[in-house]
């Protein structure tokens, strides 16, 4: 669709600079958020992918232990082990702000299931799965936490790099092209109304000259002395 042309007019000049000096304002903020944003979310990324690495290596030993429980004690058992178990941990979400960007802090509360299964049918590999079970399960918060401000940070800086871009590359652009052209009309206008002017006012000064009374010749003798005798000139 066409954009609409601005008139030429000297409100819509000052209408224009007015805007496009808040187009410029709000791109050196929009500019200095995405640097902090930039900032938060590389320092943040590193601390989630060390998080998430030691995570997973936590899972991996647990689940080659629960690989040895099972093989100890057998599939059927094992399952049947793991429903006495019905404890949760509680977790608490408290939001924070970075820029504008709201980030939860995930803090768990209370104490960590207790083992609810009896230690007479099940083996050693059985407790050393479900020790290093609980250890992911301390970490887990943390991860969650970190992998959403991630997350929620990488978007607010992706709509932010689309406001600067907009107002660097669209909008500041059009509005200075609005006030270069209206200032060329203006001032093509002015001139114009001068040389205007100057014209009606030539064409006065012509008819009023016209329109005087006839001019009269009247002869004054001047004497000159030196030649010993008398001049007239006209007036």
């Amino acid at each position: 669709m066409p954009r609409e042309r601005v008139a030429p007019t000297r409100s819509n000049l000052l209408r224009l600079r007015e805007t496009c000096t808040l187009a410029q304002e709000g791109h050196d903020i929009l500019d200095k958020k995405r640097e902090v944003l930039i900032t938060h979310l590389m320092h943040i990324a590193h601390r989630a992918a060390k998080k998430q690495e030691h995570v997973w290596q936590l899972l991996d030993e647990a689940y080659r232990a629960l690989e040895r429980a099972r093989l100890s004690m057998g599939r059927e058992r094992l399952e049947w082990t793991a429903l006495a178990v019905n404890a949760t941990v509680e977790v608490e979400i408290i939001p924070h702000s970075i820029m504008g960007v709201v980030i939860p802090k995930v803090e768990s509360g209370g104490a960590l299931p207790k083992i609810s299964y009896g230690l007479g049918d099940t083996t050693v590999a059985l407790d050393e799965a479900v020790a290093k079970f609980r250890r992911v399960l301390l970490e887990i918060p943390q991860l969650a936490e970190l992998t959403t401000a991630v997350w929620r940070l990488a978007k607010e800086l992706q709509k932010t790099q689309r406001r600067v871009n907009a107002l660097e590359y669209i909008f500041i652009p059009r509005y200075e092209g609005d006030i270069e052209r209206i200032e060329g009309a203006l001032e093509e206008r002015e001139r114009e109304e001068i040389f205007r002017l100057k014209r009606l006012k030539s064409q006065a000064e012509k008819k009023k000259g016209r329109a005087g009374p006839p001019a009269h010749e009247y002869g004054q003798p001047y004497r000159d002395v030196r030649a010993g005798r008398s001049t007239s000139y006209e007036f």
